[in-house]
């Protein structure tokens, strides 16, 4: 199985602004063949494609050594074939009829990764074996530079990646053949049910917390936002404020998925089958406000319960598990959400008056009283079990 690995790097000053340089020169020749298409097709109704830019590129290196000429000509490659990934969805959204989104150009701080194809062509990981205690990436224009690898990397290197994510660099390795760390089989079944007083709710009657990230750091976030609004555009003290909230932002961002792979591994040990909800989370926190027109209602109420679920972090733990899921050998089911929380677990009964409170069920036909999280846990494995029946029958 293919799979990625991302380590932080730790750049010498010199190699920082060569990486920054990079970032630049690869940003400004995706403008550049942006430009180009779009004046091709205004001016002449000719359309350019990737293997026409291509061709161009030994031509814009030669008249241009020290600049574009110091880079990967591969990983140049892979930032045409970036913006032609571009155009390829935009005429797909045209032909879907959905909202097309031109490509745009890459203003700064919008373009910031570089890839490099295929280890050894411009790039090499590893690329100091013989050192007894670090890990080394070599990038053509770069030099070596070290990486703080903090676990082993798995199978073949196929692709190299360099990104930016506020003040520090990541290389992000892209492998095939990675082996499945397979589990041993514990004969287990679980329903998951995905909430924002607790993350999840096993039908067990386990509860995982909700760190609330965001939350916490909303008093620092608030403040950051407010120095950021009191500076004036363009400045330099401007530039050091986004750059505070941005890492403000990041930080909330690494806790959440560190908190998502713990709840992921903890539920991938102990299960062999993992049922989960089928959650449309776009939809469920698309914004009550409406229109002029028709003005929604309780849209506060309806803005504070986007940011708790967003703030969960539901999408994130769901991809995580799934791929746990596929490396442990795990079988993961999703179902269709609806009534779960109405349905009673022990008759079946379906009633909008069950749920008593956001805590509290209690079913008007048989009586049953559970946590309601639970008994809806309950409902998504019993769901998730009877696809899994129909399925082998089929």
């Amino acid at each position: 199985m293919r799979r990625s690995f991302k380590f932080l790097l730790r750049p010498t000053r010199k190699q920082a602004a060569a990486l920054t340089q990079c970032l630049h020169d690869h940003r400004e020749l995706y403008n550049a063949a942006l430009e180009h298409r779009r004046t091709a097709y205004r001016r002449a109704g000719v359309t350019v494609r990737y293997g026409d830019q291509s061709g161009e590129l030994k031509h814009i290196r030669a008249d241009d050594p020290t600049g574009q000429g110091r880079w990967s000509f591969s990983s140049q490659q892979a930032t045409l074939r970036r913006l032609d990934k571009a155009f390829a969805a935009f005429f797909k959204r045209v032909r879907e009829g959905g909202r097309p989104g031109f490509p745009r150009f890459k203003g700064r701080g919008w373009f910031d990764t570089v890839e490099w194809p295929k280890d050894g062509d411009g790039c090499r990981w590893d690329s100091q074996p013989e050192h007894p205690s670090a890990t080394f990436v070599r990038l053509q224009g770069i030099g070596h530079v070290r990486v703080h690898r903090h676990r082993p990397v798995g199978g073949r290197v196929k692709t190299i990646s360099v990104k930016r994510e506020g003040t520090r660099w990541y290389v992000i390795l892209s492998c095939d053949d990675v082996p499945a760390g397979t589990l041993p089989a514990t004969g287990a079944a679980v329903g998951l049910d995905m909430g924002v007083a607790s993350l999840v709710t096993t039908s067990d009657g386990e509860r995982l917390d909700n760190p609330r990230h965001r939350a916490a750091s909303a008093g620092r976030l608030a403040a950051a936002q407010r120095a950021l609004a009191r500076t004036k555009r363009g400045s330099k003290r401007r530039r050091g404020a986004a750059a505070r909230v941005a890492a403000l932002h990041a930080k909330v961002r690494r806790q959440r998925l560190d908190g998502a792979h713990k709840a992921a591994l903890a539920v991938v040990g102990d299960y062999d089958v993992i049922v989960h909800e089928d959650l449309r989370i776009v939809n469920m926190t698309r914004s009550a406000s409406g229109t002029i027109a028709q003005p929604g209602r309780n849209v506060a109420q309806k803005s504070g319960l986007n940011r708790s679920i967003l703030d969960a972090g539901w999408g994130v733990f769901l991809t995580v598990l799934a791929h746990k899921a596929e490396s442990a050998g795990r079988e993961l089911i999703a179902v269709n959400p609806a009534n779960t929380s109405r349905t009673c677990a022990r008759c079946g009964h379906c009633a909008k008056d069950n749920r008593v409170t956001q805590a509290e069920f209690r079913c008007q036909a048989c009586g049953h009283e559970a946590h309601a999280d639970v008994n809806a846990a309950k409902n998504i494995l019993r769901a998730g079990l009877a696809l899994r029946d129909a399925a082998e029958a089929a």
